[in-house]
């Protein structure tokens, strides 16, 4: 009896100070990391061309920021966006399109991967997103094809619009090779993504 008495109040301290260890910490949330950009670099030539019918759109200047933090009623934005332009428009390549290669335009009927992109930036702006915020990028699928997506600056990381699902996912879960970007200083220029080649798991197939 003494000895179950004495076991029974081991368990009782044991609990006391273990419950409000457990109870005192944060639920667990995903950390999306954010891209590391490196230098100047080239701009996609689509783009070029794209920028000499809408210049007005290729030469906004931003003052260095914190990304933003999302709120929830904003992350709804996003995924109604990603999810009604993708329904909107009817995949199509460039070269179906228009006839040629890397033409990029804003979709009427018929849309490529860039197209879509153009359209999502251009909504989420109106929707009151910043332009440093929301930057087209250029990445490379697991089985070499180029692809043009939009990368969404939060302050939770870095999250990609694409065209290819409706589910909206922090970059380094996508299944891609990561090349470049807009610069978040300058609608016009192109940075280097130095971390682009750095993701380990892919999670759409």
């Amino acid at each position: 009896m003494k000895i179950a008495l004495q076991a029974r109040r081991i368990a009782v301290i044991l609990l006391s100070t273990l419950v409000p260890v457990s109870a005192a910490m944060p639920a667990p949330r995903p950390i999306a990391a954010s891209m590391v950009t490196g230098s100047v670099t080239s701009q996609p030539i689509g783009h070029y061309d794209f920028c000499q019918r809408y210049a007005a759109e290729c030469n906004i200047k931003s003052r260095s920021a914190p990304a933003p933090r999302v709120t929830d009623r904003g992350w709804e934005i996003v995924r109604d966006i990603n999810r009604a332009v993708n329904a909107r428009y009817i995949p199509r390549t460039d070269q179906e399109i228009y006839g040629k290669e890397e033409f990029w335009e804003y979709p009427t009927v018929f849309a490529d991967c860039e197209d879509f992109a153009l359209e999502k930036r251009k909504e989420l702006i109106a929707a009151g997103f910043a332009y440093s915020d929301l930057l087209m990028t250029v990445v490379r699928k697991s089985d070499g094809e180029g692809h043009a997506v939009l990368t969404l600056r939060t302050a939770d990381g870095d999250f990609v619009l694409d065209n290819l699902t409706d589910d909206v996912f922090a970059w380094y879960q996508t299944p891609y090779t990561f090349l470049k970007r807009q610069a978040t200083f300058n609608t016009g220029r192109w940075v280097t993504i130095e971390n682009g080649r750095d993701l380990l798991v892919g999670a759409l197939r």
